[in-house]
């Protein structure tokens, strides 16, 4: 996968702060337990688990006005980064804005807002649920619009979820900066609503599990477009980004944790539903192709 010189400046590097908000030696990649499947959100009042969604960690499901945070979010450098994985980031958050400013006004008549990306070791504060950790894996905060990334998930990825590669790095990236687009579409807010609404902790979770599986198919969406308009995509780039969604399943994750398999606790989607949306997201370049929530 080729990159283009391109850096975005949206880049809040708090890598090596440790002002007093978390263990500067955390970073060094997170264990995935069952509990860190299931995402922060007003469901866990109503329903009593932990709603950590994870992409191989967590998705912060919020709405915007929900914060539970007590305390303002730390502040990084800003800008784009001069380290090799900073720059790797920097740039395929560069490729995003380029690609959803021109798609999501095209498609949908709205305009995309650029977020913020967070780059952190080990644990920071953040706008939903005042920590993020390591061990949640990369995670979107509709809240204050961030995405947050300790760069460890990527070992994370090359020694137990999928092998890595660049593109399976950009595709976690672009996965979470879907979330972003489902947020200026209102998804997410009428999803929190219904998730409030629901009667089970199964039907909320199966709300979760298509906001998941719906970001994953616009990161195909985006990889879509970025190829047509930068060939970033090379022979087996494809292949490995699946293997990173099969290997991220709910269903794999839960059998590797506990030996069996708990359909009703799924917020992610199985490994072959992950693969299948990623894919028609790739083969249709559309956000239209990703109405996860009609199947």
């Amino acid at each position: 996968m080729e990159l283009e010189d391109l850096q975005s400046a949206n880049i809040e590097d708090r890598r090596g702060d440790s002002s007093g908000i978390g263990i500067p030696g955390l970073g060094g990649g997170g264990h995935l337990g069952l509990g860190a499947m299931i995402a922060i959100g007003l469901v866990s009042w109503f329903f009593h688990i932990d709603p950590r969604l994870l992409i191989g960690g967590a998705q912060m499901l919020q709405g915007g006005t929900t914060s539970i945070s007590q305390s303002a979010p730390s502040t990084g450098a800003a800008g784009a980064p001069t380290d090799k994985t900073g720059r790797f980031v920097s740039a395929i958050l560069a490729e995003t804005e380029v690609v959803w400013g021109k798609v999501l006004p095209e498609q949908k008549g709205i305009a995309y807002a650029n977020p913020k990306l967070v780059l952190y070791n080990g644990v920071t504060q953040s706008a939903c649920g005042g920590r993020a950790e390591a061990t949640m894996g990369p995670f979107y905060c509709p809240v204050d619009q961030k995405v947050y990334l300790d760069t460890s998930f990527f070992a994370d990825m090359r020694s137990k979820y999928g092998g890595g590669g660049d593109f399976p790095y950009a595709y976690v990236i672009a996965h979470e900066i879907g979330h972003h687009v489902e947020n200026l579409l209102g998804i997410l807010p009428r999803v929190e609503a219904a998730q409030q609404r629901a009667t089970s902790p199964a039907e909320a979770n199966r709300l979760s599990v298509g906001v998941e599986l719906m970001a994953d198919c616009l990161a195909g969406v985006w990889a879509a477009n970025a190829d047509a308009k930068w060939h970033i995509l090379q022979p087996g780039d494809v292949e490995k980004a699946i293997a990173t969604a099969s290997a991220i399943g709910d269903d794999r994750l839960e059998k590797q944790a506990q030996g069996y398999v708990v359909p009703d606790s799924f917020t992610h989607g199985t490994s072959a539903q992950r693969v299948f949306w990623l894919k028609a997201g790739l083969k249709s370049g559309q956000i239209d192709s990703c109405n996860t929530f009609s199947r």
